[in-house]
């Protein structure tokens, strides 16, 4: 790729109808755009129409200019669109609670630069990933949470959001409910690892109840958080065979290392807009 390139991407929806593609790719090749990657899908139930585009343009091509140019097929078709620019890394907030395997899998990623992403704040109601945060110069929050002070602390977090500007919440086995008012303003902008193959085996100890009912296989989810605890839209999940030979913290060893493959897979897809929301459900445009 020419270093001299910017790197934009485009995601859309609407109706179904014919032109949609040429109308948005006349565009960007007018601007002198190139294409680099290109999904789509059409939804025969709902008919309706997604399409990601990752582009890129000559350096002198701002961000204002692509929405410009792509403005008339925005009124023609309808399209519900966003465009971010690559240059711009997106800031993270980390919420976590004793379990940090997750979120130690995060900070390698981004480290190793897989994961593009600055992680802004790292949030715990336990003091135990304080020395973590100081080892990767990330600011560290201790906010004990309990049934008086739960509404002031998430006041706290959105303020953190806010003042922080960070784009994504993720809760690295953060190990506390979020409120329905909360779940509800930061729609979209909250993924959970949620340590079970959902929908079986929501709430706690999930390990502990497959284990019990004698799965052969064990799993975790991604999901966007949702006032409906572990009902949010799925992003990834993954699964590994198991047997009756192995003891309900066997379980919870295999399930560590899923959950952090499946989360950081799930924040990759989020951080380049590869996820679309529809409904309880997602579109994810995997490489």
């Amino acid at each position: 790729m020419n270093v001299s390139n910017r790197h934009y991407v485009l995601t859309l929806s609407c109706e179904d109808r014919p032109g949609i593609v040429a109308a948005v790719t006349t565009e960007l090749a007018d601007l002198g755009a190139n294409i680099a990657e290109s999904d789509q899908f059409w939804d025969q139930v709902s008919n309706r129409f997604f399409m990601r585009i990752a582009v890129l343009t000559p350096d002198n091509v701002t961000k204002e200019m692509v929405h410009r140019a792509i403005e008339p097929a925005i009124n023609r078709f309808d399209l519900k669109t966003t465009l971010i620019d690559r240059a711009q890394r997106p800031k993270i907030v980390i919420m976590v609670s004793k379990f940090d395997h997750a979120m130690l899998h995060l900070l390698y990623q981004i480290r190793v630069g897989w994961l593009d992403a600055e992680v802004v704040a790292i949030v715990s109601n336990h003091p135990d990933s304080a020395r973590t945060a100081e080892i990767e110069g990330v600011p560290f929050h201790h906010w004990p949470v309990n049934k008086e002070n739960k509404v002031e602390q998430e006041e706290k977090l959105l303020s953190l959001v806010k003042e922080t500007g960070a784009d994504l919440v993720i809760l690295a086995r953060y190990m506390q409910v979020l409120s329905d008012n909360l779940s509800k303003r930061l729609f979209g902008k909250v993924i959970n690892i949620h340590h079970s193959f959902l929908p079986s085996f929501k709430g706690a100890k999930p390990y502990h109840q497959a284990h019990q009912r004698g799965v052969k296989m064990i799993g975790a989810t991604a999901h966007y958080v949702t006032p409906d605890l572990d009902e949010g839209p799925i992003i990834e999940q993954d699964a590994e065979r198991v047997s009756h030979s192995l003891s309900a913290d066997d379980f919870v060893a295999r399930g560590r290392d899923i959950e952090a493959r499946v989360l950081a897979r799930a924040v990759k897809f989020h951080l380049e807009s590869r996820v679309m929301i529809v409904g309880n459900k997602t579109i994810v445009f995997t490489q």
